[in-house]
């Protein structure tokens, strides 16, 4: 396929022409839709080089226009008509009505496309009779009550179309569609108040979670609070089972909603419904009895409880589309339900002393600041880079197994949430056997692949589905709820494309019930700790030990552990840091210290552990990867995690984001491949957080001897030999005669702190508060709005806290003005405890501290304190660091500012540091410290003059800084400004000098600093 536009155009036209000669045939009333598909539809889209009738003949999932057949369900179809992929991604469909349909003022055709749209997460999609053509935004979503204009972008009559044909082309085209185009056509669309189908199917949830949750306590005074969510959750995952299989067809029609017809509903639910569903699918899901093989607990609970009518019947109604429903549950992917059921898992319910139940937000959750679903096209690269790369090449009975001696591929995620991984690697094996099975004979695999009636097309039997699934994949959850959604969509996935049809003649030929059980593959434990790990007081606490939730590998997944582990470990695992995580899991906390080299740092992050215990989980020839965050690559904490890759050499593949956020948290990420058998080498690339970025990637071969515990640096040899050059004659900043000092905070800034002029109190003991925002590049200027109480004595040039009796004698105003504060918001502590434990600390030696530091720095934020206000200041934490230079330093603190705001050490700094968005990056002591020094050669005449020279320049950047500060007109700004320009350039020019920068090495520096 490659027609030029104006190909195209010339198709348009002589089709809009053989449309006007025979119109009065198209629009006649035996005219069938399957006709105008045929004569005037089919070739339209064909014009926009769309591969409509497969005449590439690619295998049929690959098919990039995918035809579907009318079949009404409730009034609507059971599928668009068209759907557009790339690969097997949905862009958009299209939907096609009979010629004579009022395209332009009916609502109906109109809300049915956006249903398709919207409950498929479709942004922009048509809908055409040939004569009209509609262009629609799916990103509203739908009412009943919509006029036809509603969210309609575009409107075309046929005899427009070559005139107008750059517009449809431009969006619709197979070339805009690949080229981005579409997207970006969409995206710009995209109207203020959209709500996409995740985010409102979640509310929706959600409500049923808390109206299920009060009338089960209520009704069932006997339920446990685990009972309660576990009841709860079965009975959300039954109704969303249910009535995607009506949509799909592999249920009666409207069988929910006849259930709100009857009196006492829950109940008929469960016998008749839910009892059906187990004789049928087999699945866990629907599970009341002890079964032979089985070794999963049936469930006891839900079928006995009571649950009232008029809490459970809205919750079915509201499925349908007689009442209001905007949903379309044939065309959702289970995929969507993964991201609405990964925020749904970040609460629970928790019963009061009174039995009454409350839907609370998770404390690890609540700790990270919310969940974040892994994006698809994070899980189809990791999916493509492990399991990929694992089953190219071999057939399904090779990647089986066991016939010819081998085990088989086992695909594992140990933290695996609602399952968005494990789907994604299940539909590559369903891809890769469907197509292997196509390709070889494929009459002759009967029990594997059958031919479609009606579409003609070789499809995967539920058999083969379910041996796939049960074979190869399997997962780990702490949380019982996360499995059970996991299950559910895997469950879901198995039965995508299937009927009534194909279950009955699963049950007919094959004697199995339609679904597996996933008991033995998706299982819920702790990954990280195993029974025989737990000690001391966590064996004590019953409910420690519940939360811990131990888990033995070789119970639970024996054969894979017989084979030394899983083929692949895939995943995004949590990322919480120690300090939250004590709150609430304080015992296990210091388990993990004793069992991981990776948690031996005070402060670690959970997801180092996660990659400690995946990499041990891989077979020996076994592969791994991860989404988790960069920062291990240089922080401290990540000392024990490089020691653990670099001794094995198990590092394969870095795909660094940098500052780019996969996700919308302020978490900076990177994929990571491992493999267990070590290698002399390893790749790395620098991408942006997009789709088509990470599918463009540009790898560079890097020495696996460049990894070690210590900071992990991925620079190309230009950027190494810079990095050389800057170390010759350098100290670091933190060896110089110097005193690198932390601000510090209150530990009650409400109480200490208080607005200038509003507390009358002694000023022997009031300092000035410094924040970020109180200084910048080469100026420092505290707006004075705010004073803290220092209660602090100075003793031999160190401050030591006042006792309480010495403050009270000393300072008995600001002694009451404390204690009244205190006792106002708090009267929790003893005043003299809580005295001690939050009055600010400052840790800085008098008077010497010239150099202030932010946390965060942009381009060089370092600046000069001036010595009149030294001793008047307490810097705070969120004001950062401060730098004093001793006297004994012969080179001055001007000369070290400098260096510091120059474009070459900050470019350095850059690369030690943590890089944020817009190029802003973490400033702490041990980034900046680290920062090499150039020593000056005092007896050199030149290189005194140029340390000279650059205190001299920033002398004057400082004063006309400070004059730019009170510049009034915007001539003298300008001019101010122009100045402060020059004075950088000289700066820097000088900077590049000292460390011996060539003309090349110059241009690298500015380029990246642009």
């Amino acid at each position: 396929m490659n027609k030029t536009f104006e190909q195209g155009r010339n198709e348009i036209a002589s089709l809009s022409q053989y449309l006007a000669t025979n119109r009065q045939a198209f629009c006649a009333a035996g005219m069938k839709e399957a006709h105008v598909r045929q004569s005037l539809i089919d070739p339209f889209f064909e014009a926009l080089d769309w591969d409509v009738r497969n005449a590439e003949r690619v295998a049929p999932q690959y098919r990039e226009v995918i035809p579907e057949d009318s079949l009404d369900v409730e009034g609507q179809q059971k599928a668009p008509d068209y759907t557009f992929r790339v690969g097997t991604l949905p862009k958009f469909y299209a939907e096609a009505k009979k010629c004579g349909v009022n395209i332009h003022m009916d609502p109906a055709p109109a809300y049915q496309l956006r249903r398709y749209g919207w409950s498929a997460k479709v942004a922009v999609s048509i809908l055409t009779d040939f004569e009209e053509l509609s262009v629609y935004d799916c990103t509203l979503r739908p009412s009943l009550g919509d006029k036809a204009s509603r969210a309609r972008i575009l409107y075309f009559r046929f005899d427009e179309y070559a005139d107008r044909w750059r517009e449809l082309w431009d969006v619709f085209s197979r070339e805009a569609v690949w080229s981005g185009a579409f997207d970006q056509y969409a995206a710009s669309k995209r109207k203020r108040g959209t709500s996409e189908v995740d985010v409102e199917f979640l509310k929706e949830i959600e409500g049923w979670r808390e109206s299920l949750a009060r009338n089960m306590a209520l009704r069932n005074p006997d339920l446990s609070s685990d009972d309660l969510n576990a009841a709860v959750q079965y009975t959300i995952d039954r109704i969303v089972f249910l009535r995607m299989a009506e949509d799909r067809g592999l249920e009666p029609e409207q069988q929910l909603m006849n259930l709100c017809g009857e009196t006492d509903i829950y109940s008929r639910f469960m016998r008749g419904l839910c009892r059906r569903a187990d004789e049928k699918y087999n699945s866990g899901l629907f599970h009341f009895q002890k079964e032979e093989g089985e070794s999963d607990a049936p469930d006891r609970i839900t079928p006995k409880l009571s649950v009232d009518d008029r809490v459970f019947k809205p919750i079915l109604q509201s499925l349908y589309f007689a009442h209001g429903s905007p949903y379309h549950f044939g065309v959702m992917p289970v995929e969507i339900l993964g991201t609405v059921y990964e925020r749904f898992l970040g609460k629970a319910i928790r019963l009061t002393v009174g039995h009454q139940a409350k839907v609370e937000e998770k404390p690890e959750v609540r700790k990270a600041g919310g969940v974040y679903y892994t994006p698809a096209y994070i899980v189809d690269y990791i999916v493509k880079e492990t399991v990929g790369r694992k089953i190219e090449g071999r057939s399904p009975a090779q990647l089986a197994g066991p016939r010819n001696g081998k085990q088989p591929l086992r695909v594992l995620d140990l933290a695996c949430g609602s399952g968005s991984f494990l789907l994604g690697a299940y539909r590559l094996l369903l891809d890769h056997c469907l197509s292997w099975y196509v390709a070889n004979k494929p009459q002759s695999h009967k029990r594997a692949v059958y031919n479609g009636i009606r579409s003609g097309q070789w499809r995967l039997t539920i058999e083969e589905k379910k041996r796939i699934l049960t074979t190869h994949i399997f997962g780990v959850d702490i949380d019982p709820q996360a499995v059970e959604v996991s299950k559910l969509s895997l469950l879901l996935k198995v039965l995508e494309g299937e009927n009534e049809q194909s279950v009955v003649r699963q049950l007919k030929f094959f004697r199995e019930r339609a679904l597996p059980n996933l008991a033995n593959n998706i299982q819920c434990g702790n990954s990280l700790i195993a029974p025989q790990q737990l000690v001391g007081d966590l064996l004590s606490q019953a409910d420690e030990m519940q939360r811990a939730n131990a888990f033995d590998w070789k119970q639970h997944f024996p054969e894979a552990m017989k084979a030394g582990g899983f083929g692949c470990v895939i995943g995004n695992p949590p990322y919480i840091r120690i300090q939250t995580m004590k709150d609430w899991a304080p015992l296990e906390v210091e388990i993990y210290k004793t069992i991981y080299e990776s948690a031996r740092a005070g402060n670690y992050d959970i997801y180092l552990v996660f990659i400690e215990r995946g990499l041990q989980l891989l077979q020996a020839a076994g592969r791994l990867g991860f989404i988790v965050p960069n920062k291990f690559f240089r922080t401290d904490y990540g000392e024990g995690i490089r020691r653990v890759l670099s001794g094995l050499c198990s590092v394969d593949r870095i795909v660094d984001f940098g500052h780019h956020q996969v996700f919308s948290a302020t978490t900076y990420t990177c994929l990571l491949f491992l493999e267990k058998d070590g290698a002399a080498s390893f790749q790395y690339a620098a991408s942006e957080a997009s789709p088509e970025s990470i599918q463009g990637l540009r790898f560079s071969k890097r020495s696996s001897k460049t990894l070690t515990a210590d900071a992990w640096t991925f620079e190309p040899p230009e950027t190494a030999s810079i990095f050389a050059k800057l170390q010759a004659r350098a100290t670091r900043l933190l060896d110089l005669p110097a005193t690198v000092s932390r601000g510090s905070s209150s530990g009650d800034d409400d109480v200490f702190m208080f607005e200038r002029g509003t507390v009358q109190i002694e000023d022997g003991v009031v300092r000035t508060p410094v924040f970020a925002s109180d200084f910048g590049r080469y100026w420092f200027a505290p707006s004075g709005k705010w004073d803290i109480i220092f209660p602090y004595a100075l003793d031999d040039g160190e401050y030591r806290l006042m006792p309480e009796r010495e403050f009270k004698r000393q300072f008995p105003r600001a002694y009451a003005y404390l204690r009244g504060k205190e006792q106002a918001l708090r009267r929790r502590k003893q005043f003299k405890e809580w005295y001690a434990y939050s009055a600010p600390r400052n840790l800085l030696l008098h008077g010497e501290a010239q150099i202030a530091v932010p946390l965060l720095a942009d381009k060089g934020l370092f600046a000069r304190i001036p010595e009149r206000l030294r001793s008047q200041l307490c810097p705070m934490a969120s004001g950062g660091f401060t730098i004093a230079i001793s006297k004994g330093c012969r080179m001055k603190p001007e000369y070290v500012l400098g260096l510091l705001n120059s474009k070459l050490l900050f470019w350095r700094l850059q690369r030690m540091s943590n890089v944020f968005r817009r190029g802003w990056i973490t400033c702490t002591k041990q980034y900046f410290a680290e920062l090499p020094i150039h020593e000056i050669d005092f007896a050199d005449v030149a290189d005194k003059a140029r340390h000279d020279r650059i205190v001299s320049l920033v002398d004057s950047m400082v004063a006309v800084r400070n004059q730019l500060a009170a510049a009034r007109s915007m001539a003298q700004k300008a001019v101010l400004q122009r100045q402060i320009d020059s004075t950088d350039r000289e700066i820097d020019r000088l900077v590049y000098g000292l460390y011996d920068l060539t003309a090349e090495e110059v241009e690298l520096v500015e380029a990246d600093s642009r």
